[in-house]
């Protein structure tokens, strides 16, 4: 299994001394405490995309690229990107670069948003949300796999002759999870690609979240990308420890009546028994998460939510020494324990680039000014259709 923690990106007043981070400040703690969650031996950090205040991440590929290359091993991901309002081009060019640059230690979660005036922003329809997150992810499936596309869809002009660059690093594309915290649809369009999906848990009940995760399971092996129990599962959660679990009831209440999110709502002890949200001891957090399992089946990745609703930076850093020193060590060991071994490993792009037969780089012909006209615009790919020569084994490989 891969461990890691995601941010919503939120800057917010800290509620037990008054004050606000700038902006400035919020992005350099974000890369710091990115870089610590690699010390501490997570595995993944995830940046939310958001384009309106108090949200300063509206640009995670850029973020992204500098904790990449700050850091050795960690994977970074996004939590989500929107692939309502994105340009799916401009999606397929920006990620592929981020392949590039941070060596394949890198994948991406789509999802539609949960902004409703992010729309018009970008000259979209939120009634249109459904049908635009299935036609942007369908174009930019078929832009990392062909070397020269056609399209012709309801929501963009249409493309002759196009090729995205640079194209996908070793010849394999971005593995992508599907972000969802309530949408059947995007169930099964994760599972019909073949893709992961990722249930971000921290809102409501697990019972919501166990149906669409068992709808994606079985449609999943609908499409022939194998049983049920090797679908790519993600679940995202959220912590506040200390070593009494008094003390960490004490510290994070003030932090929790006035997020942004759920402040003025249910009561911290409510919100607790109801959702994931786990504030206690570090051995409260193993045993709840621990018994994910149980729930949910195996499944690939667990993200934590610890960064928000004004917590000082000081702070994080502590839950995330706790998070990588006390608590991921034991549920790597007890999530392991029994697994099957049909279960499939986390995704990585070393195994799917091994899964695929090795690399192939992308060597460009020389300038023809456009892609419209003769073969593929690279040296050594085969017949046109395929990803540098290599055809898609799957709707999802």
């Amino acid at each position: 299994m891969q461990f890691g923690i995601f941010t919503v990106s939120d800057i917010t007043e800290d509620p037990t001394t008054g004050r606000t981070p700038s902006e400035a400040e919020r992005i350099r703690d974000t890369i710091t405490i990115a870089t610590h969650a690699e010390d501490v031996g997570l595995d993944v950090f995830a940046l939310g995309e958001h384009h309106n205040p108090p949200f300063w991440s509206s640009s995670p590929t850029t973020a992204l690229a500098a904790i990449a290359a700050r850091t050795q091993r960690l994977i970074v991901s996004t939590a989500t990107t929107l692939i309502t309002t994105n340009d799916p081009v401009k999606i397929a060019e920006d990620y592929a670069m981020l392949q590039h640059i941070a060596g394949g230690r890198m994948d991406l979660m789509l999802g539609r948003g949960n902004t409703g005036p992010v729309y018009p922003w970008f000259g979209k329809d939120i009634r249109q949300g459904l049908s635009l997150a299935i036609e942007n992810y369908a174009l930019l499936h078929r832009l990392w796999r062909e070397d020269v596309v056609d399209w012709e869809g309801q929501f963009r002009t249409a493309l002759q002759g196009f090729t995205s660059t640079p194209r996908p690093l070793d010849g394999v594309p971005p593995f992508v999870w599907h972000g969802s915290i309530r949408t059947p649809e995007i169930a099964e369009q994760a599972a019909y690609y073949g893709d992961g999906f990722f249930a971000n848990n921290i809102f409501w009940p697990k019972e919501h979240f166990q149906r669409l995760i068992t709808l994606y399971r079985q449609r999943f092996a609908h499409y022939g990308h194998g049983t049920p129990e090797q679908a790519i599962v993600g679940l995202g959660g959220q912590v506040f420890m200390r070593a009494n679990s008094q003390d960490a009831v004490r510290e994070f209440r003030p932090y929790f009546d006035k997020a942004p999110v759920y402040g003025n709502g249910p009561s911290l002890e409510d919100f607790t028994e109801m959702t994931p949200l786990t504030v206690g001891s570090p051995q409260q957090v193993i045993d709840r998460y621990a018994a994910m399992r149980e729930t949910f089946g195996d499944y690939q990745r667990q993200l934590f939510l610890i960064d928000h609703a004004g917590l000082p930076l000081k702070t994080v850093l502590e839950q995330l020494d706790i998070l990588g020193g006390e608590v991921v060590p034991v549920l790597r060991r007890e999530l392991a324990e029994n697994r099957p071994a049909e279960v499939p490993d986390a995704p990585t792009h070393a195994a799917r680039v091994a899964a695929a037969g090795g690399p192939r780089e992308a060597r460009p012909r020389p300038n023809r000014g456009d892609n419209v006209t003769g073969g593929s615009p690279y040296r050594d790919a085969e017949p046109a259709g395929s990803a540098f020569g290599r055809a898609a084994s799957r709707k999802g490989a």
